[in-house]
């Protein structure tokens, strides 16, 4: 649960980077729609975060991740290793 954590604050760090605020309703905006956010930057946001994570997200679910709420939701369901 700690590591959990750890993982589930240094995304909101990459969220801020990014401008998103993850706070009340605004954490379940569209990505293009709401936030007016290019598919590059997008793109980018992804990067940072499994780089900071250090994980790997397959395409397969970020193609339902329209949303900071989903993406965080599918990067906390990767399983960790210690």
């Amino acid at each position: 649960m700690n590591q959990q954590f750890s993982q589930l604050k240094k995304a909101v760090e990459v969220f801020h980077s990014y401008g998103i605020s993850l706070v009340g309703p605004r954490k379940n905006d569209h990505f293009i729609q709401h936030l007016h956010m290019d598919p590059v930057f997008i793109n980018g946001l992804i990067f940072e975060l499994e780089y900071n994570l250090q994980v790997m997200i397959q395409d397969e679910k970020l193609r339902g991740a329209c949303t900071p709420k989903a993406l965080i939701e599918i990067l906390l369901a990767i399983p960790q290793e210690n």
